[in-house]
């Protein structure tokens, strides 16, 4: 995998593309100089835990003919206070789900995904992030 990273700005508001021509923008934020005009890195890689797992879920679910009809995932995750590199501690995911689906089919796709085939997951884990979830469906 590539990665091209420009900067686009005076200040630290840089756009990102991958090998595919997909790109996402990243920033800093105002107490050290950035605009705000992007996505923090950090924020991108708790970003890329719900994307990782929403995928396999997704994926799952659709294998198992549920019915999806909206998916969401809100994610609360801290870092470490008063450190350099301030890493992240823990990350709490709670998957809502709506739609034909049985709650069952959908707890058992979100403990693979979690505990088996996302690898933002397992990343995050050995660098010691508590990650804990949930699953509501039709709630």
């Amino acid at each position: 995998m590539r990665i091209e990273l420009k900067r686009i700005d005076d200040a630290f508001n840089m756009e990102a593309v991958s090998e595919d021509g997909n790109k996402a923008l990243m920033d800093a934020g105002p107490n050290i100089g950035g605009k705000g005009n992007g996505v923090r890195p950090m924020q991108m890689l708790i970003m890329g835990l719900g994307g990782c797992s929403a995928i396999d879920v997704v994926m799952i679910l659709k294998k198992q003919k549920q019915e999806i009809k909206d998916f969401k995932i809100t994610i609360d995750a801290e870092r470490e206070q008063g450190k350099e590199p301030a890493l992240w501690t823990k990350a709490h995911l709670v998957f809502l789900i709506t739609g034909a689906v049985e709650l069952d089919k959908a707890q058992r796709a979100v403990d693979l995904s979690m505990e088996k085939y996302c690898s933002v997951s397992e990343t995050l884990k050995r660098a010691g992030t508590a990650i804990t979830y949930e699953v509501k469906v039709n709630q």
